[in-house]
């Protein structure tokens, strides 16, 4: 197989969303913690919705990314919080994986901690191909080519034999 065409993590980030509720962010941040051992960053608000009660500059979610041999590792965790199953729906058009973990009791190696009560948490992992850095290089950036892209049916590939994936199944 041609090497620039083999795919891997480039990333996974987790987030929590919490709203307008500073004491439900405050526990975001404790599980993203808990969960990674890194400090996740607070996320803002852009526009006003006054509908929501929500104005620009206010908290109301957390984020953590992580990469290199980490996201991997970390990776399998939450796949194995979903039971290595995920439908193909949460697969996008770009080598993207997005899914939700409802508990976060569901995720080995992780204890119930009452501070934190029942919480969730949004994960998406990015995959890559060698060459993806010249859409992000300072220099002559540059689109992916179409050939390069990674497909919806090649990121469920590489997810099924990376991770023993089950996807489209029912769970």
């Amino acid at each position: 197989m041609n090497p620039m065409k083999q795919i891997k993590i480039e990333k996974v980030t987790l987030n929590v969303g919490a709203g307008k509720d500073q004491n439900k962010l405050k526990k975001g941040m404790t599980l993203l913690k808990n969960i990674t051992g890194i400090s996740p960053v607070k996320t803002f608000t852009n526009k006003r919705i006054a509908a929501w009660g929500l104005r620009p500059g206010l908290p109301i979610g957390c984020k953590l990314t992580i990469r290199g041999k980490k996201a991997e590792e970390l990776a399998k965790r939450l796949l194995e919080a979903k039971e290595n199953s995920l439908k193909e729906e949460q697969f996008d058009d770009n080598g993207n994986v997005a899914f939700g973990i409802h508990e976060y009791i569901d995720i080995p190696q992780l204890e119930y901690d009452p501070n934190i009560g029942v919480m969730g948490l949004e994960v998406c992992i990015t995959l890559q191909r060698p060459g993806f850095r010249i859409k992000r290089r300072k220099i002559m950036k540059r689109k992916i080519p179409r050939n390069h892209r990674i497909t919806k049916k090649e990121a469920i590939e590489f997810m099924k034999q990376k991770f023993n994936l089950k996807v489209g199944e029912e769970e």
